[in-house]
Formats: C-alpha cells, sequence, structure tokens
C-alpha cells in the first residue's frame, strides 16, 4: 500500500481506509469491543466512573452510558455522598436526545454508588467491576491512592484516567483525557503503550480517541492553557480587560479563552489551568509561567466576566501598532509552544491541528495556521515576542521544526491519499470544507494521477469525519464585502470538484458518516457514483443561511437525473428539507445500504465488477419548471430562496462549461447583497469580526 501520510486510523491499530473497502467491512465491530473489555455477555462486567457528580464524570457517564446501554454493561458512579447530584442534572439532555422513554432505560443501568475515598462499598463488587475510569480532583497523590485501592480489591482491572496534565508514567496508570463540553465533545486524547481494546471500543461507539505521547499536559491543554496564558500576558502588557481580550482573540483565531473558563465552571477550570501552567513552567520554564491573576483567580474561583464590569463604558479599538502586539503577545507563545509539541512528537500532525481545532476551538488549526504564515514568518513573530517577553526565550523553542513544513506530513493535514497500484483512496479528515480541504484535495488528485491511478473513491477517514456538515462558513466573510472574494471561491471550489469526474475513469464517493450536507454534498455529487449509509441525513440547506449553494448544487445534480425526478432536487434545494439516503436512491445517490453492503458496493464499483450503472451529467442546456409544491418560506428564507431558484434557471439554460461561471457569479453577487449580510453568515462575521 503507498500512501501520502500515515493514515490516522492507523494510529488506533485499525488498519487503512483503503483496506476496509478491499476487505468489504469495518476492521472491529462494538459487540466484538465490548466482549473483549466487558466480558461476554452472561458474565458482564460495569464501568465505574469515580467522581461521577463532578463536570467530566457525569457528563461521560451520559456519553458513554447511552452508548454501550445497548449492550448490556452497567455504569456505575461512585462519588462523596456529599457531592451534588451532577448525575440527575444530565437528565434533562439525555431526554431532549432520546425521549423520556429512551432516557427512562439508559438512567436505568445506571447505578449510584457512596464512598468516604478510602475504601470502596461492597456492594461495588457485586457489579463486577472490569473497567475505571477515574475523574476525580487533580491532586497527583489522591489519584495514585485512588488506584491503589481499586487495585487492591479488583487484581484485573482496566484504569484510564481523565487527568488534564499528569502523564501516564507519574500516575501509574492510562489515560483517556475527554474534551469539554463532556456531554457532547466526542474527542479523547489517550496516552498508553499500544491501541487497546479499550480505545478501539471508543471509536466504534462513535467517539474519536486520538493517540497522544506521554508528556505534561499532552496536546489540548497546552494550547487551550497556553492561549488563556497568552491572553493574560497582553492583558498584563496592555491593561486591556479580559472580556475586550476575547473579541480580539475570538476575531484573530476563534476561542474565547475567558468566557471559556466562564462557560466550564470558573472554579474548576482555573485551577484546571494554572495546574497545567504551574508543572510545564516547572519542566519547561518561564515560557509556561502563570501569572499573578491566574494565582489569584485559581485561588477565589471567581469569574473572568464578572456580572458588574463596565463593558458599555470602555469599548475602544486598537491602533495598527497596538494590533501587531498583540498578535506578538499572543499568536507568539502559542507558535513557540507548538514548536514543542513537534519536537517532543506528541501527535500525528493531523491529530495535532484537528485538537486545536475540534477541542480548543481554533477557527484553522495551529499547523494549519503556520502553514498559511510560512515557516520564516512564524519563526519571526516568536522571535518578536522574544523581544517582548526574553524570558520565554530561555529554553523549549525549535525553529527548524516549522523548516519540515514542506513535508507530506505537514502538507496533508486533512486529506489524505492511498492506492494499492489500481484503486486509490482520498480521504477527507475535517467536517468543513474550507480552502485547507480543497488546496489538499488538489494535491492528492495529482498525487494519484502521478501514480496512474484511473479509479477512486472519495470518502471520510474514519475518524475525524464522523460527519460533513458543508462549507466552513468563516470562508465566506470577506465575500460579505467583496464580490469577487465569494465568485472565486465558488468558481474555484467548483473546479476542483470537477475534477472528481473530469480527472477519473471511475469515481465513487462513499457517505459514510451520519449526515452530509451542502458544499460536502455538492463535491461528493461530482463523483461518477456516490454511495451511502442508508440511515445517512442528506441535504442542502443553503436556503436557510442564506447563500447560493457555490459548488455547482443548482444545476450539477439535475443533470445527472431524469426529468421526472428533478421536483425532488428542486424540493431540497429550495426549503433546506434533508432526505435519508435510503429514500435518495435512483435520484440523489446510486446506492444506500448498511454499512457492509455500501463498502462492498463501493469496492464493487472501484474495482470494475459493479452493475450499477452510470448516471451521465447533462452537458446540453435544458429548461427546469419550476412548478413544485413548497411550503411557504420562512425565517426570511425567500430572498434566499429567489435566488436559488434564478441560479438554477440560469445555470441549467446553458452548456456545462458555461454554468460554472455562471453560477460563481450569481453566488458571489448574492453573498455580497444585503440578505446574506443580514442573514446567519452575516450575524456570525459580525460576531466574530466586530471589536
Amino acid at each position: 500500500m503507498t500512501t501520502m501520510r500515515q493514515s490516522t486510523l492507523e494510529t488506533l491499530g485499525l488498519g487503512t481506509v483503503h483496506g476496509i473497502f478491499q476487505k468489504g467491512k469495518l476492521p472491529v465491530t462494538t459487540s466484538e469491543l465490548v466482549d473483549q473489555v466487558f466480558g461476554p455477555a452472561n458474565n458482564r462486567g460495569a464501568m465505574v466512573i469515580s467522581g461521577a457528580n463532578g463536570i467530566v464524570g457525569a457528563g461521560k457517564m451520559m456519553q458513554l452510558g447511552s452508548r454501550l446501554h445497548p449492550y448490556g454493561v452497567t455504569m456505575v458512579g461512585l462519588d462523596f455522598p456529599s457531592a451534588p447530584d451532577g448525575i440527575g442534572r444530565q437528565y434533562a439532555g439525555l431526554k431532549a436526545a432520546f425521549g423520556q422513554g429512551g432516557a427512562e432505560s439508559i438512567m436505568s443501568n445506571v447505578v449510584r454508588l457512596n464512598y468516604d475515598g478510602k475504601a470502596l462499598p461492597s456492594r461495588l463488587a457485586d457489579f463486577r467491576p472490569r473497567f475505571l475510569l477515574e475523574a476525580i480532583p487533580e491532586i497527583l497523590e489522591i489519584k495514585r491512592a485512588h488506584y491503589q485501592v481499586f487495585r487492591s480489591t479488583f487484581k484485573d482491572i482496566e484504569i484510564r484516567s481523565v487527568t488534564s496534565g499528569f502523564p501516564s508514567s507519574e500516575l501509574g496508570v492510562g489515560i483517556a483525557h475527554p474534551a469539554f463540553p463532556h456531554e457532547i465533545n466526542k474527542l479523547w486524547e489517550v496516552v498508553e503503550p499500544k491501541p487497546s481494546p479499550s480505545t478501539q471500543l471508543l471509536w466504534s461507539l462513535g467517539l474519536l480517541p486520538v493517540p497522544v505521547s506521554d508528556n505534561w499536559s499532552f496536546v489540548l491543554d497546552v494550547l487551550f492553557c497556553g492561549l488563556t496564558l497568552s491572553a493574560l500576558r497582553w492583558h498584563r502588557a496592555s491593561n486591556m480587560p479580559y472580556w475586550k481580550i476575547d473579541k480580539y482573540v475570538r476575531r484573530s483565531f476563534g476561542p474565547n479563552p475567558f468566557r471559556a473558563h466562564d462557560a466550564i465552571g470558573a472554579k474548576g477550570a482555573n485551577f484546571l489551568t494554572w495546574s497545567c501552567l504551574h508543572h510545564l513552567s516547572g519542566k519547561y520554564g518561564p515560557l509556561f509561567a502563570p501569572t499573578p491573576e491566574l494565582e489569584y483567580l485559581k485561588e477565589s474561583g471567581q469569574n473572568w466576566y464578572p456580572l458588574d464590569h463596565f463593558r458599555p463604558l470602555v469599548n475602544w479599538s486598537m491602533t495598527a501598532g497596538d494590533e501587531e502586539q498583540f498578535q506578538s503577545w499572543v499568536l507568539g507563545p502559542i507558535l513557540q509552544m507548538t514548536s514543542l509539541l513537534l519536537k517532543e512528537k506528541r501527535g500525528h500532525l493531523s491529530h495535532i491541528n484537528a485538537i486545536g481545532e475540534i477541542c480548543a476551538q481554533f477557527r484553522s488549526g495551529v499547523l494549519a495556521m503556520i502553514r498559511r504564515m510560512g515557516a520564516e514568518a512564524a519563526i519571526k513573530r516568536v522571535e518578536a515576542y522574544h523581544r517582548l517577553h526574553p524570558e520565554a526565550a530561555k529554553g523549549c523553542w525549535y525553529p527548524d521544526e516549522f523548516r519540515k513544513i514542506s513535508e507530506p506530513a505537514w502538507q496533508q493535514l486533512y486529506v489524505n491519499a492511498e492506492h494499492d497500484g489500481k484503486v486509490g483512496v482520498i480521504t477527507i479528515g475535517r467536517e468543513a470544507y474550507n480552502s485547507d480541504v480543497d488546496a489538499e484535495l488538489n494535491r492528492a488528485i495529482d498525487w494519484l494521477k502521478a501514480a496512474k491511478i484511473d479509479r477512486v473513491i472519495v470518502t471520510g477517514d474514519f475518524h475525524f469525519s464522523s460527519q460533513m456538515v458543508g462549507a466552513d462558513t468563516a470562508e465566506f466573510y470577506p465575500a460579505l464585502d467583496d464580490v469577487k472574494c465569494g465568485t472565486d471561491v465558488s468558481a474555484g471550489w467548483s473546479a476542483t470538484a470537477r475534477r472528481l469526474h473530469r480527472d477519473f475513469a471511475v469515481s465513487v464517493a462513499y457517505i459514510n458518516g451520519k449526515r452530509c450536507l451542502g458544499g460536502m454534498l455538492e463535491l461528493m455529487m461530482h463523483c461518477r457514483y456516490l454511495v451511502a449509509h442508508k440511515d445517512a441525513t442528506l441535504g442542502m440547506p443553503e436556503v436557510t443561511l442564506p447563500v447560493i449553494p457555490g459548488m455547482e448544487g443548482c444545476h450539477w445534480p439535475l443533470r445527472k437525473v431524469a426529468a421526472e425526478q428533478r421536483p425532488r432536487l428542486l424540493r431540497m434545494l429550495l426549503t433546506g428539507e434533508s432526505v435519508k439516503a435510503s429514500d435518495a436512491s435512483g435520484w440523489l445517490v446510486d446506492y444506500a445500504g448498511s454499512m457492509d453492503d455500501a463498502i462492498k458496493a463501493v469496492w464493487e464499483i472501484a474495482s470494475g465488477t459493479s452493475k450499477i450503472k452510470e448516471r451521465t451529467v447533462a452537458d446540453g442546456a435544458f429548461d427546469v419548471p419550476m412548478e413544485v409544491q413548497l411550503p411557504a418560506a420562512s425565517n426570511g428564507s425567500e430572498a434566499g430562496r429567489s435566488a436559488i431558484a434564478e441560479c438554477i434557471k440560469k445555470s441549467c439554460a446553458v452548456p456545462l462549461g458555461e454554468a460554472i461561471t455562471i453560477q460563481a457569479r450569481l453566488s458571489g453577487q448574492f453573498m455580497a447583497g444585503k440578505h446574506c449580510r443580514e442573514g446567519r453568515i452575516g450575524a456570525d462575521a459580525a460576531k466574530t469580526l466586530a471589536v
């Protein structure tokens, strides 16, 4: 097997994506892994979560309990009798997700036990504990004593800590550090000698385990706590209030570090951030040293946004010179910290980048940000920071790591390609399409074409892309004020999508996640064949934003169906309604089936043994009657509906070669118009960019 770079799936011990299609099935099943971790069905053991009423413990009780319930795994929550009822507070969210009956069924499998922190309750043995997820306070001696109590009673129990900062070598157990919000964020940083069945079980349950190396604070908290510290150093240099710093950090990078601490719970979050930075500074030096403000709020537990702050009275904007210093104070240390992550090989580069986006809420992953800046510009930014804060230059600065930027691991952070000499596979590991994905997809196509691969499968990476939600609308912010920006994005992305049809004799897209929407669906529809898991939700929600579908959604799918099927596509485009893949076979998708059946169908098409016929794309102009029954427009979508209808008519009324230009022009014009600016994209842009 030849690959552009290592697949992230391989880091979990699950082989390659190409191997999944070639074998016709997923590498493991949940049932098999549950048996390995918790024992066979006739002797199933329990999962114990200690500190179960805390924010982390209660959130993971719901996330794991709902997924393990069908397999008969009892969830045992262990905590002090005086602890607030954190588990009970999760019920409302569980009910909203699963309905009252489903929530009650899941909760009936949850057992709550109290203990004194020294001896385990005698009843615990009745549940045959097989796995302990420890979520008690971040005090090393208490954690070690906790593990000893469990091991002395249950000698073979498997233990993982949710610690934010302590390495496995200090704790003596493996790490499974979950990202916040704990009820919904699926990513777990995992530290273990090699991929274990318990980690593979997380993957099979639809979660995102990410192997990281055994270093202090792993990857997430170096980035998130590091960003908080950088923002605090700017506060000390400028006296800018925390809420105002958050606005500038959000505009430049995406997160709101101070607001995030308050949302998590300032008392606990302040301590965790201080703890991570305190231990990091002990190991790596002044770059990570906590500021006095953090020391104070760690003790007081005070919010960063007090209720009586004077936000309306002190609103102002920085000068260009101030903004340059802000970038050095805030971005400089983040880049330096990233050089440490790279030097210590703390994770697969795609993992490091994804953790910054999915967990720390960077708009663009830190490695993608550095790649866009260029190595020398990133190095100069850190050097500018060192002139402002000379102490930070004393240790853990590795500029040569950035000079490896041309290597495949750097160049393909989101998109990978594999081939066996005959069939290639392109995998997309980001849920939202953006300019980085677009550039990487073009490089992947070029790489396969250079290897003379003429048959290709395009799919999610079976790891990070558990769904494909469409275009990253942050890419459209410049287009709100510049027609050319919007036109260029639409034309450029459409040209990339067309390559999936033009550059391969056979191209088959497989939608394996729970949904594929908007721009991602437009991309996948450009493949000669489209296969989907039968339960996947497909849709074109652009009308609700509103924005015109910019990757040829207004004409490409209409060119692939018989005239009598076009009203179905029109309804989807003009209402934003979604459809199940199982109901879209024959007009939107070519085949929909169970996971194994769909995987086999994809391989049969790609290898040339399928009986499914290719639907051709009409090259010529044609008329599209717009007489289709539609519900009344709502939520201000009338303008979007009218614009999309106009785009459908005009882009279908010309040959295929001209349609790409017409659609791009109309898309760019609408994005720069008042309706888009007054819609969701405009509101998000104002919230993000206005300071």
